[in-house]
Parts: C-alpha cells; sequence; structure tokens
C-alpha cells in the first residue's frame, strides 16, 4: 500500500505497521494462519465424517473459505504490488477487490448446501457423536484464536485481509456454536442440536458474505465510498470564496482505502487557478481523506455569468453533457 494509505485499524495494536513494515511480513503472518488452518480442516473432516456431525462439517467447509480468503489474499497482494504499465494504469490493484468479491460469492453458496443439508437433517437426524463433536470444536476454537490473531499483525485496512479476518471471527462464533451443541448431544442425546448449529454457521456466513459482494460490488460499480457523499463534497467545493460552480464530480474507490476524485471547477474570472486548485485539494485531503485528486480548475466564461439556465449551457460552449448534479454557487446566479 502507498504512504498515503491511512491504517483505520491502530486500536488493533498494529498501528505503525501499515507504514513501516512491508508486504512481506503481511504474507509471511498470512501464511502461518493459512498452514494453521488447512491442517486442522482436513483433520476435522475426517472427524465430521466419522462423528456423522453436519456442524463440523459445515465449520470445515467455513474454514475451506477461510483458506481459499487467505490464498486470495497473497496473490493479490502480489498482483497489486506490481507497477503499473501499459492499459493497466492503475496497476493490478483491484485484484483484492476481484478475491473479496470471489470470497463473498463462495460463502453465500456453500451457506446455501448447508442450509438445505441442515433442514434436511432437523426433518430425519442421524446419530452424532457428541463427544466427538465437542472436542473438535473445542480444538477448533484454539486454532481460530490463533489463526486470529496472526492476522491481526497483517494490515486490515486492505479490504482482502479484512475479508480474510472477518471469515475467521466468523468461524469462532461458528465454533463455538458447534462446542455447546456437541454439549448437548453428549448430555442430552438430542440429535438435532447438530444441525441447529449447523443453521447458525450458516447465518454468520451469509452475513459476511453479503458484506464483501456488497462492498466489493460497490467499488466495481465505481460507486463513492460508503462514508463519502459527492454531494455534500460538491457543496463544500463550491463554497470556496472563488468558486462559481462545480460539475462532472466523481468520487471512486481504486482499491481498498484508495479513494479518488475528479472534477470540473469553474472560478471567478478574477481568481488565480492555481491557488484556488491547491486549496481545494487541502480541503479534500483534510476534511475527506481525499489524496488521489484530479481537478481541471477553469475561469467561468462570461457568457455564463450573464445567461445561467440549466446543467448545459446555451452557446455549447462548455461542457456539452456534465454528469451528475452541478453545483451552482447561488449568490453569484442572476
Amino acid at each position: 500500500m502507498t504512504s498515503a494509505h491511512h491504517d483505520h485499524h491502530g486500536s488493533d495494536g498494529h498501528a505503525g505497521h501499515s507504514h513501516g513494515v512491508s508486504a512481506d511480513a503481511d504474507r509471511r503472518w498470512l501464511a502461518i494462519a493459512l498452514t494453521l488452518i488447512t491442517t486442522f480442516m482436513a483433520a476435522e473432516v475426517v472427524i465430521g465424517i466419522l462423528a456423522q456431525s453436519l456442524a463440523l462439517i459445515s465449520d470445515a467447509a467455513h474454514m475451506l473459505t477461510d483458506a481459499v480468503s487467505i490464498v486470495l489474499a497473497l496473490i493479490a497482494m502480489r498482483l497489486a504490488a506490481r507497477p503499473a504499465r501499459g492499459g493497466f494504469t492503475y496497476g493490478l490493484k483491484r485484484a483484492e477487490i476481484l478475491s473479496a468479491q470471489a470470497n463473498g460469492l463462495t460463502l453465500l453458496l456453500l451457506g446455501a448446501w448447508l442450509a438445505y443439508e441442515a433442514v434436511r437433517r432437523l426433518i430425519d437426524p442421524p446419530e452424532v457423536e457428541g463427544g466427538l463433536v465437542f472436542g473438535t470444536a473445542l480444538a477448533g476454537i484454539v486454532v481460530n484464536i490463533a489463526a486470529a490473531w496472526c492476522i491481526s499483525k497483517a494490515n486490515r485496512s486492505s479490504l482482502n485481509v479484512e475479508g480474510a479476518y472477518q471469515h475467521i471471527l466468523n468461524d469462532l462464533f461458528a465454533f463455538i456454536g458447534t462446542a455447546i451443541a456437541g454439549l448437548i448431544v453428549l448430555l442430552t442425546g438430542f440429535a438435532r442440536a447438530d444441525a441447529i448449529a449447523t443453521l447458525v454457521v450458516v447465518a454468520l456466513m451469509f452475513k459476511a458474505g453479503y458484506g464483501l459482494v456488497r462492498e466489493s460490488g460497490r467499488i466495481f460499480l465505481e460507486a463513492a465510498p460508503a462514508h463519502l457523499d459527492p454531494d455534500d463534497i460538491g457543496d463544500q467545493l463550491v463554497a470556496h470564496p472563488s468558486v462559481s460552480e462545480v460539475h462532472d464530480l466523481h468520487v471512486w474507490t481504486i482499491t481498498s482505502g484508495q479513494p479518488a476524485l475528479s472534477a470540473h471547477i469553474l472560478v471567478e474570472p478574477v481568481a488565480d487557478c492555481h491557488t484556488v486548485r491547491r486549496d481545494l485539494e487541502k480541503i479534500l485531503q483534510s476534511d475527506h481523506e481525499i489524496t488521489h485528486t484530479t481537478l481541471q480548475v477553469d475561469h467561468t466564461p462570461a457568457e455564463v455569468l450573464e445567461v445561467r439556465t440549466g446543467a448545459a449551457y446555451g452557446d455549447g460552449s462548455h461542457c456539452e453533457a456534465p454528469h451528475g448534479p452541478v453545483h451552482r454557487d447561488e449568490p453569484h446566479a442572476h
């Protein structure tokens, strides 16, 4: 990530990390988490089949998506680090958003299959080995805490790494649910507890999957970041004493934590374009943390000052079809 990339997770005890430590350290922590997860997952599938526990198999399926999310994060990190060249003017920074989307979709699809299986088992519950389920789930809790700790050492302000982290936190709650279900089966013989625990895991999978698909979808559709309102930004820019109009204002996200903005700014005929541009860039950086800006600053044509009608200009001498709303400094209108 670039030096302009702010780490929003300073409270996690690694505030200095994203600026001081290389991506190699991120990769190392992610690789350790990946080894832990894949080893435990393989064992869990075998035990889940032996114990006839869908809750354990669903936890393993969730762990598989954890592992995939970390592998994708590692690949995306490598791709995103490549310099921009040729037609890829931003480099391959969006690789991590593709990875986050793939991640979210796998969670939703696996969740749908497990929900179907869980309902089938609620209707006709098989014999479940409660002791095995309980013991394995406790081991799973330990493994997940260790993996979550490893990933928290990596730079979580990346949607990609955050995706992997959320997967593992979800898994931790899922294992707690499975442990409770195993204990219930062991103490009371109520086999349906296993299917109920599976449905809890599925709910967590849907929540995490939907969040990742929605966030990555916003970025692919070039929507403004959720915390930024382009209309408010336009109003704030046009409030500058020398600015008479702002149009063609676009705010989008290149990749996690890297918002970008472009706009066409019209200033009063007597104003200094360069000074105004610097002022506006400072406002965008200090108030909205947008450091990647492209501002086209022009003097307001005389005919526009005389006749201000509609969004486009009467004689077509300016932008023929501005995108989005036009922000005007109303006191200057005639």
